[in-house]
């Protein structure tokens, strides 16, 4: 008997991988590799719970903001679902991004220079198509989202694996929330999490350091999906619960680490994931003394080698100024 995809994960089971690729002296690197999922990121897990609970609640219309990933992730569960999709996204989106969301059938716009611009959109067209049961996707703050999000650490406990440090990048927070979530369920509430953002998007360390969630004057990153202004309340509190260690590196770190993990994996990635793979590069303090260190490779679809040659001459240009 075929299964209703209402009733089927719309995730798979993502490899874990041990890397050698990383010398932090006395640790296993393990690689989550969440760049294999149909969307291309982690997107897919929580976003594929969310999706599943509105269309069973009688949604006809699955309306998301997003700088990309969270777009593509809806666009494929929607089409899965057999539902239409509208992506709002902001004028910095990737092409490549837009593509894959058109090609899994959604409605493309694009509203504003920034994310917050577009969700303002996205919320408006909900309220437009409201007679035909719409409703939004939000990107990384829905409690929906958390436990889909949450079953990569099942997958990887349920492999042997179970890790005294995750690393992980933050742009809203929705990874950071699940992880958390996985570990408490998982009774790994003693590991420590290392928190990486970009300088041109570190809502997260501001939040940190003001001892609450606060909004940025302003995104300036290559990391395009970590352009959240704001960390998601509930991140901030879940967070508090772990031993954390909020992270920043460079565009161009996070960049280079794209390359140097191309040419140690094999496997693209965008530089929101980058970030997470420079910390793990540069050894970070944080990571010293650690047995198991887990690595979220968050992936993302916005991401060409094309792009990334022109990433490097934007880069080098500013370097040189």
């Amino acid at each position: 008997m075929t299964r209703s995809p209402l009733d089927t994960p719309l995730h798979i089971n993502t490899p874990l991988l041990r890397s050698p690729h990383f010398e932090i002296p006395g640790a296993k690197i393990w690689l989550k590799m969440e760049a294999m999922q149909p969307s291309g990121s982690f997107k897919n897990r929580g976003i594929g719970v969310a999706c599943q609970h509105y269309v069973r609640q009688g949604a006809e219309v699955l309306i998301s903001s997003s700088g990309g990933n969270a777009g593509i992730a809806t666009a494929y569960c929607g089409a899965a679902l057999s539902v239409r999709v509208s992506v709002v996204v902001p004028e910095n989106a990737p092409q490549t991004a837009i593509d894959a969301m058109r090609k899994f059938g959604a409605d493309v716009e694009v509203s504003g220079s920034t994310w917050i611009e577009a969700h303002e959109k996205a919320l408006a067209l909900v309220e437009e198509n409201a007679k035909k049961q719409a409703v939004l996707i939000h990107p990384f703050d829905d409690p929906l989202l958390w436990p889909g999000h949450a079953t990569m650490i099942d997958e990887v406990v349920s492999n042997g694996c179970k890790p005294d440090a995750v690393v992980l990048s933050v742009g809203g927070g929705g990874l950071l929330t699940g992880v958390c979530h996985g570990l408490r369920e998982n009774g790994l509430g003693s590991c420590e999490i290392v928190a990486v953002e970009t300088h041109g998007a570190a809502s997260f360390a501001a939040a940190v350091d003001a001892g609450k969630p606060v909004m940025l004057d302003s995104i300036d990153t290559i990391a395009n999906t970590l352009g959240a202004k704001q960390v998601a309340n509930a991140a901030f509190a879940t967070a508090k619960d772990f031993a954390i260690t909020s992270h920043l590196v460079s565009d161009r770190q996070a960049l280079d680490a794209c390359t140097r993990f191309l040419e140690d994996h094999r496997v693209l990635v965008e530089p929101a994931c980058g970030a997470t793979l420079a910390a793990a590069y540069d050894a970070i303090p944080a990571l010293t003394n650690k047995k198991n260190i887990l690595l979220i490779v968050c992936g993302g679809m916005g991401v060409s080698l094309p792009q990334l040659a022109s990433w490097d001459k934007q880069l080098a240009k500013g370097e040189s100024s």
